[in-house]
């Protein structure tokens, strides 16, 4: 299985390969395919590569020998060498399958992570305390962690925190009770902080498992605040994986049920439902739906003149900044680079306290600076961002949007960005 994985891997190198030798960016090869842009960086990242007329495809567009991507030399080649070819996509797709489970001897972060989302027992925890409000402590230290940017920190602790609520639920139910509301609530939280870190791995296949969680325990724990942050993770991975329209509806359906009397909703209310609509906006705009967009920006300008919060926690990145941020990405994904420049310059002179929110930012900055090729622009927004968030800009999505700049960057122009791209290990 690791062997398959090598392959996938070294076969969307090769494409990569490919295409930066003809000086073309991932949105170029995509759009002369007929793809988004973020199938051509699936595909390069090793994902994808089990469909064989996508790769004659891609073999095609960019002059790739067909053996060098795992194929026969033509299409009507013999039924022996189609039926080698079927068996070596069905190996990429089995090992993508077992990926979800880690070999036994394995101890990385990652792979205890995976362990103690899967059913079945439980995993060994911490040996922490399993008291409720040291519990409710934990939660909101993975919180800090993400809102921070520390995944590395966050990675280590979320599987020993969820296996521990997931003892302390044991334990309630082995007692002769049943785990309380607070405890489902308390593990739901841990499931949607556990799904948004996938997320920014880039693992949505695990995205999937823990965001089925979450939702779970939401809605075992009647808590619609819960059910609605649930909500709003999942409807993050089905935008995702492209499936804009369905997170759009899913929004809509939930939000329908949570807005209004923002006059007389509680902080955390309003800024759970904040949230939610802006999740609605950045999968209205990636599925170019304008009016659902203005839509959900308007809502979420509504709620933000109740709410007021400055301080760090669950609940602290959602204001009216929070609705600005958003509303400069999603210009940046319609293509409208000028509007999303002019939108973001009284931004970064306003005070933003989450890093996350502050990379995001200056990252949605450098991609209007690419959409309008200030190359160089886009460089220097890179650099702010790193200094909000260095392992926030080392996440694929940014490292893909660093290769396909450096791809258009003569290197002797702009050293720097080459530079940069090295530091990141962005493949050259």
């Amino acid at each position: 299985m690791a062997e398959a994985g090598g392959e996938a891997r070294r076969i969307g190198e090769v494409m990569r390969r490919a295409r930066v030798l003809q000086r073309r960016s991932q949105k170029n090869v995509a759009e002369a395919l007929g793809y988004h842009q973020s199938k051509v960086s699936r595909l390069e990242s090793g994902r994808g590569v089990e469909d064989v007329r996508v790769l004659r495809a891609v073999a095609r567009e960019l002059g790739i020998p067909p053996a060098q991507l795992g194929l026969t030399s033509a299409p009507d080649a013999s039924a022996a060498d189609s039926r080698t070819e079927v068996m070596q996509r069905r190996t990429f797709l089995a090992s993508g399958v077992a990926a979800l489970v880690p070999p036994a001897a394995s101890a990385t972060a990652d792979d205890q992570l995976v362990r103690v989302l899967l059913p079945g027992p439980v995993p060994a925890g911490s040996a922490a305390s399993l008291d409720t409000d040291v519990l409710r402590e934990r939660v909101g230290e993975a919180r800090r962690l993400f809102h921070t940017c520390d995944y590395k920190a966050l990675e280590r602790m979320l599987p020993g925190l969820i296996a521990d609520l997931r003892l302390a639920g044991d334990d309630r139910r082995s007692s002769g009770g049943s785990a309380t509301d607070e405890l489902s609530s308390l593990l739901a939280t841990a499931y949607q902080t556990a799904t948004s870190l996938l997320l920014k791995r880039h693992d949505q296949g695990t995205a999937w498992l823990a965001v089925g969680r979450a939702m779970a325990e939401a809605e075992r724990s009647g808590d619609p605040l819960i059910l609605a942050s649930s909500v709003r993770v999942q409807a993050h991975v089905l935008a995702r994986e492209k499936h804009q329209s369905q997170a759009v509806v899913l929004v809509h359906h939930t939000a329908d049920q949570l807005t209004g009397s923002y006059d007389r909703r509680p902080p955390e209310y309003l800024a759970a439902v904040g949230l939610l609509l802006l999740r609605g906006v950045t999968a209205a705009s990636g599925a170019g739906d304008r009016a659902a967009t203005e839509e959900f920006l308007t809502e979420a300008r509504e709620v933000a003149r109740y709410v007021s919060l400055d301080r760090p926690g669950a609940w602290a990145n959602f204001d009216s900044v929070n609705v600005d941020l958003h509303e400069v990405s999603a210009l940046v994904a319609r293509g409208d680079a000028g509007l999303a420049l002019r939108a973001a310059r009284p931004l970064t002179r306003r005070r933003i306290p989450v890093p996350e929110r502050r990379a995001a930012l200056w990252v949605e900055t450098a991609r209007a600076y690419s959409q309008q090729g200030r190359l160089a622009d886009g460089y220097r927004a890179l650099r702010i961002a790193e200094t909000c968030a260095a392992q926030d800009v080392r996440r694929q999505a940014v490292r893909d949007l660093v290769a396909d700049m450096a791809a258009r960057a003569h290197r002797r122009s702009l050293p720097e960005l080459h530079q940069f791209s090295r530091r990141l290990e962005v493949p050259a």
